[in-house]
This record gives C-alpha cells, structure tokens and sequence, in this order.
C-alpha cells in the first residue's frame, strides 16, 4: 500500500510538471505524426499492401514500438538532470519509497508514451485503419510493458554513466540496431532468416509482433501472450534493477 501511495505521488508531481508545458507535448508528436504520413505510403507500396487501410495496421504498430523504445531510453537524460539539479541527493531525507521514486517517474513515460500511441491511432483512422477498442487496449498493454522496460534500461545507463555525451553515444549504439532488429521500419518477415533468428533474443520484436497481431484482428495467436508473457517478466526485472541501483545511488 506504501509503494502504491508513493508511486502515485511521483507520478503525480511529474505529471503536473509535464503538464504546465503542453508545447513539448505537442513537439512530442511532430515526428510519429511525420512518419505516419508520409512513411507508410512507401510501406504500402514496397510491400504491395493491396488496401491502404492495411498498411496502417502493419506500420501503427511500428510506430508504436518505435516510441516506446526511442522515448524510453532517452528518458535517462532526465534522470542526469534530476541528478544535476540535487533531486537525488534530496531524496535521501524523504520518508518515500525509493522503488516508488523511481516506479512512479517511468510511469509518467508510460502514460505519455500512450497518449502518443491514442494520437497516432486516431489519425490513422482518418485514412482507413480499423481496430475494435479491445484490440486497441491490448496493444496499449504491450506498449506500456515495452516503456517500462526501455526507461528501466536507461536509468540504469545514466547511473552508470552520469555524463550527457557518454551516455547519448551508448544509447544512440543500443537504440539504433535495437529498433532495427524490432522490424520498426520494415515488418521482419521480409529480411534474411539469419536476422529473423536475431530478432527472437530482442525483447521489443516481440512487442512489435503481439501488437502488429492484435491490429491485424488475430488477437488469439500466439505471438500475442507469448510477447506479453516475455515483456511482463522483462519489465519487473528491468524496474527491479532500475529501483536497486538508484537505492544504492542515494544511500
């Protein structure tokens, strides 16, 4: 119940801070909106996608893993500001949880991350994509494990490297071949089959395939509860390691 309370206070004093600049939210959704313009005619039209409609819900579900992931791991920079800024070192005085300290700032990311993806989908609705709200919610399920386990990832890259220019050479390393291998631009099932064996040890190819299945209306394959299942486990140890290192950070 104390760890409930102590997230929920986090998130809200982020949530507020988020809120009192809605410009950078806006600014947020400039580039999945530029991309899901403009790149999925080329995806429709490089992978013969006969409807246009169709080619929204192969590319919507990309797009969501890309920001779950792109969004997640830059979220570490935060963190070095927070640390800059003697947040960390006044946390130490705190009555908090430090697992809530930490659990209820990579939820901001997670409810950000989804209204991005709630953005997204209902633009793409506009020009023929069509998922029943359950499908929809599901995949916003998958998506929020995918940010959990992404922001998880770089906290404990910024605590492990607590320099700007260190840490966005790390992160630019693991983002770009990560993405790649998620099939965020091009569905993995037209690359090599060396690439596709690849892919079955990156946690977020998983994500994009259960959520590419659940907007294609096959809610019951088994890449759904299978990427569910790999993601759920992933994120509590990601999140259990984030919170164990930022403890022993301000001890």
């Amino acid at each position: 119940m104390k760890l409930a309370r102590d997230t929920w206070l986090i998130l809200q004093y982020e949530a507020g801070l988020l809120i009192k600049n809605p410009v950078n939210i806006a600014i947020s959704l400039v580039q999945p909106l530029t991309y899901l313009l403009l790149f999925t005619p080329f995806l429709g039209s490089v992978m013969e996608v006969p409807e246009y409609g169709n080619a929204f819900e192969i590319y919507v579900p990309s797009l969501m893993s890309a920001m779950g992931l792109f969004s997640g791991l830059f979220a570490g920079f935060a963190m070095l500001a927070s640390i800059r800024q003697g947040v960390v070192n006044r946390c130490r005085v705190t009555p908090l949880s430090r697992v809530g300290l930490v659990l209820g700032r990579e939820l901001l990311y997670v409810l950000l991350t989804g209204f991005q993806a709630i953005v997204v989908t209902v633009t793409a609705f506009a020009f023929g994509l069509r998922v029943p709200p359950i499908n929809f919610l599901f995949a916003l399920g998958i998506l929020s494990l995918m940010v959990l386990i992404s922001v998880a990832i770089s906290y404990c890259l910024a605590l492990l490297m607590p320099t700007e220019n260190s840490l966005v050479q790390l992160i630019n390393g693991i983002s770009n071949p990560l993405s790649l291998l998620a099939g965020v631009l091009i569905p993995l099932s037209v690359a090599p089959l060396w690439i596709q064996n690849v892919a079955l040890w990156n946690p977020f190819a998983w994500g994009t395939n259960g959520m590419r299945a659940i907007f294609q209306g096959q809610l019951g394959n088994a890449v759904v509860w299978q990427s569910a299942l790999i993601l759920t486990v992933l994120a509590v140890l990601a999140v259990g390691g984030s919170s164990r290192m930022f403890t022993r950070s301000i001890a």
